[in-house]
């Protein structure tokens, strides 16, 4: 496994990280559904192309299984493929982005309670949270900050 910062997003890499966000999302975002996945996912390519910082993990075949979107010091997306979750790969990039990054706020769907946990185990606390999603839906988000 090896964690690289990715310099050139080529359309090969942002088709393989939307198939990891994909699949990530359909095993742990189980309040969206199909339909809503699918009109989230025509966004996905775009965020990808426009995060600031984009980092993943590619295992041994030097394919992508996991990556995170880091702007200014906050964690805005991080994916696991299914068959990859409890490997501890999200503690791995989660480490990383708090020791290169500073990364220690982020965001959660309150509907989504294993994020949440393994993001509390990481250190983080709610410190606020929205009825409504960033897009004006009725998924609650949970704003959480690291304390040290």
């Amino acid at each position: 496994m090896m964690i690289i910062e990715v310099k050139e997003r080529t359309e090969n890499l942002i088709n393989q990280l939307l198939e990891i966000w994909e699949d990530s999302v359909k095993a742990t975002h189980t309040f969206l559904s199909n339909e809503e996945v699918e009109n989230i996912k025509k966004y996905v390519p775009q965020a990808l192309k426009s995060i600031a910082h984009l980092i993943i993990i590619e295992n041994e075949n030097r394919q992508p299984i996991a990556f995170m979107g880091i702007e200014e010091n906050k964690l805005e997306m991080l994916f696991i493929k299914n068959s990859e979750r409890g490997k501890g790969l999200g503690k791995q990039l989660l480490n990383y982005g708090i020791e290169h990054y500073n990364i220690n706020k982020l965001a959660v769907n309150e509907q989504n309670p294993k994020a949440k946990g393994f993001y509390e185990h990481m250190g983080f606390k709610v410190y606020q949270r929205n009825e409504l999603d960033d897009q004006g839906n009725h998924y609650p988000v949970l704003y959480m900050k690291l304390e040290k």
